[in-house]
């Protein structure tokens, strides 16, 4: 029997309704939100982002992992919109090569009945989703003082602690969305006017929350 082409091979797992990507919601959400917030799935995701498209094996060499659990959470990060093939990077119709696909993706635990499965699920991708960033931050401060010092000086952090109405709170969330998605949108289309500009993987991550005093 002949080996399938990579195109073949990637219909099992292409999206049934591209439309839909970003805009899930119910099951379909509940079922992205479990597909992302896999370490080592949203792992792959940000090397596909940073590093640029990879193919499975040069993967599974970057992260230590068996090229068949590579390849299976790829499949899954595909049928979600959060990879697509990248062919035309292929020496041959058998090779596969993959990159990332920015999408959106927003969820609140609360919309969820309490007590459900639904809602046990919601919550603990918001956890996860924190706990990705608290690495993050980690791997940072960890590795801040041999970075050149131009990046140091430009990497920012702001808190503050403020007595605040429910509506001031909605409204600080809305502009902090705005602000990040306009940047976001400015640096895609700097890079796509400027391809040669040296670029930095820049994480940004905000929060609008009612906190009592943090115990040390």
């Amino acid at each position: 029997m002949p080996r399938r082409t990579a195109a073949e091979r990637h219909e099992t797992t292409t999206p049934t309704d591209a439309d839909a990507v970003g805009a899930e919601s119910g099951d379909a959400l509940l079922e992205v939100l479990s597909a992302f917030h896999h370490p080592t799935r949203r792992w792959i995701c940000e090397l596909l982002s940073v590093e640029g498209p990879a193919t499975v094996g040069q993967l599974a060499r970057r992260t230590g992992l068996a090229v068949g659990s590579v390849s299976h959470h790829v499949g899954v990060l595909h049928r979600h919109g959060f990879v697509e093939p990248a062919p035309e990077l292929a020496r041959d119709t058998r090779e596969s090569w993959w990159r990332s696909r920015p999408r959106r993706l927003s969820w609140d635990a609360s919309d969820f009945v309490p007590g459900t499965v639904a809602r046990r699920i919601a919550a603990t991708a918001e956890a996860e989703n924190f706990r990705h960033h608290v690495r993050a931050v980690q791997q940072w401060l960890a590795t801040s003082q041999d970075a050149p010092e131009e990046l140091r000086r430009a990497a920012t952090a702001t808190d503050t602690l403020e007595r605040a109405t429910l509506e001031q709170m909605h409204d600080l969330g809305a502009r902090l969305t705005e602000v990040v998605l306009a940047w976001s949108e400015d640096c895609r289309a700097d890079a796509r006017a400027h391809p040669d500009a040296e670029r930095y993987p820049v994480r940004v991550g905000t929060r609008v929350f009612p906190s009592a005093p943090v115990k040390p």
